[in-house]
């Protein structure tokens, strides 16, 4: 792909536009850039169902990198299986400062993780701490502090 300039947003397909804006925003900390509804024109083009109708945020991590939350009202979709081991199923990665606080206080909030922070031991990011976790629609989320430098 010749020309390619940059990465504008990543999306994820939600269940409830509502409660997810809740965790995203409130919890994990991104900024409400932008929230709407579309149906038809040209999202009916872009994805492919002619009865497009979607509730839509777009939310920014510092640093500038967005994350677009869909909710479709129409057409209504299933549940996918998000499994971290499962071909397509995303994560995003955020960096904080302090994991264990983070940890702390999203546990607090009733966010399942899967573990507590980890402590990286080889490799590249030695010395840092991670940990996965899951939105309220049980899509996989990580949080990532870098090794002190």
């Amino acid at each position: 792909m010749s020309g390619l300039a940059g990465v504008h947003h990543m999306s994820l397909t939600v269940s409830d536009l509502a409660r997810s804006l809740a965790f995203y925003r409130d919890l994990i900390g991104l900024e409400l850039v932008m929230e709407q509804e579309k149906e038809g024109g040209y999202l009916a083009a872009i994805t492919g169902y002619p009865d497009a109708h979607v509730r839509m945020a777009h939310l920014e991590a510092p640093g500038g990198h967005r994350l677009e939350l869909f909710e479709y009202v129409s057409p209504a979709g299933g549940k996918a299986d998000v499994e971290p081991r499962n071909v397509g199923a995303p994560h995003v990665c955020f960096l904080v400062e302090d994991i264990h606080a983070a940890y702390e206080r999203l546990c607090r909030a009733g966010v399942r993780t899967v573990s507590p922070p980890v402590e990286v031991d080889t490799g590249a990011n030695r010395g840092g701490f991670g940990l996965y976790l899951r939105d309220p629609d049980g899509i996989t989320m990580e949080l990532f502090q870098p090794p002190q430098q």
